[in-house]
């Protein structure tokens, strides 16, 4: 039978934390980069609304004859903007939490 030594079973020891300024470039820069994640995503919702609409519209044309490939587009997108919506809600909330905050 093997027996492990019980240093080997220690954590590591934790290493210093720096202020996420020095380890990021700044507050600045996160924000920065989460705008630009909110507008990418926000693109993409657009794009699947936008591509669901002209699957749409060339079904009732009579360019598209899969009803199944239109109601997955439509779904995609609906369940897109359900998403949306539940992340704008919840960062409505957290907004009103912070402002109700006593300092």
């Amino acid at each position: 039978m093997l027996l492990t030594p019980v240093s080997l079973l220690m954590p590591a020891p934790l290493q210093e934390t720096r202020p996420v300024s020095s380890q990021t470039g700044g507050t600045d820069a996160v924000a920065q980069s989460f705008g630009n994640l909110l507008r990418q995503k926000l693109d993409e919702l657009n794009n699947l609304q936008q591509q669901a609409d002209a699957l749409t519209q060339e079904y009732f044309a009579g360019k598209v004859e899969d009803v199944h490939q239109v109601m997955l587009a439509l779904e995609e997108a609906n369940l897109s903007l359900q998403l949306a919506m539940q992340v704008r809600n919840k960062a409505v909330e957290a907004y009103q939490e912070i402002s109700r905050m006593q300092i």
